[in-house]
């Protein structure tokens, strides 16, 4: 749940951190689970690129769910929540790795400025890391054109980055410790840069939704809900995995991300970097 501050802040810059979700043990005990896997199968891009990891991993699932995590974005969203996707941000130690500047509804297809990210910080998000940095503006800032680069070391689906100059003098840093989180609005303007510190920097990003938010560039699209109910029914509802990558998961998370390809990339002019 947030504090009045937190509240505000949100409210007056689009953004506001840190929320303390998880002890550092449990960020620990989520951070050896998703290394545990890697050890396993030889790697995470795998695994990452699915972007709804919450329908293949029990970790993430939980992490979605957990109470903690939604009260405080409820604070912002309203009662009802939908989980629309997730992300997994690793920047290797010594890694070049960056996001650029941009905003998250460019590409999303989504019909209101009701979605707010939650990234969880699953080891040291630092100055020296590539912490994500945030220029204040949120709901109310209006979408501003884009252009790809399908830049290999750029960690956003296309490249994407904003075609106008931004003031890098009013970024703030989103410093987290592991077990906090930060939020932020659609349309808030946000980048991170390179890893130069000497410990992997791992984020797992959650997207919410408001229920009442439409799909736009695709006849269907398919989100969990997590608290509360759904009254509009514009997306097709999501079931989390009993386990790990079983059959059953394997095959839904495969037909959902078939419609989230076709959100994510239309109108790529090129190959993605990230597919």
């Amino acid at each position: 749940m947030l504090t009045d501050a937190q509240r505000n802040e949100y409210a007056a810059k689009g953004y506001t951190w840190p929320i303390p979700v998880l002890s550092a043990d449990e960020a620990a005990h989520y951070r050896e689970r998703f290394e545990a896997y890697e050890r396993r199968h030889g790697g995470w891009y795998e695994l990452s690129k699915g972007q709804k990891l919450y329908l293949l991993q029990t970790w993430v699932a939980e992490l979605v769910a957990d109470k903690r995590v939604i009260e405080s974005v409820a604070d912002v969203l309203g009662e009802d929540v939908f989980c629309w996707g997730t992300s997994l941000f690793v920047k290797e130690a010594q890694s070049t790795s960056y996001v650029s500047w941009h905003q998250d509804s460019t590409y999303w297809g989504l019909s209101s400025a009701d979605v707010v990210t939650a990234w969880i910080a699953l080891s040291p998000a630092t100055l020296e890391s590539g912490c994500m940095k945030m220029v204040p503006g949120g709901a109310e800032r209006e979408q501003l054109p884009h252009s790809d680069t399908l830049a290999s070391e750029n960690l956003l689906t296309r490249g994407q980055e904003i075609q106008v100059e931004v003031d890098d003098a009013q970024a703030e840093f989103a410093v987290l410790a592991p077990g906090e989180m930060s939020l932020h609005n659609i349309r808030t303007i946000h980048a991170s840069e390179p890893n130069n510190s000497d410990d992997r920097r791992i984020g797992v990003a959650i997207r919410y939704i408001a229920p009442h938010v439409k799909q736009i560039n695709a006849p269907d699209d398919s989100a969990w809900l997590v608290r509360g109910v759904d009254r509009y029914h514009h997306f097709i509802h999501e079931t989390p995995p009993k386990a790990d990558m079983d059959d059953a998961a394997l095959a839904e998370h495969k037909r959902i991300m078939q419609l989230r390809q076709g959100v994510l990339y239309r109108g790529v002019d090129g190959k993605p970097a990230h597919v």
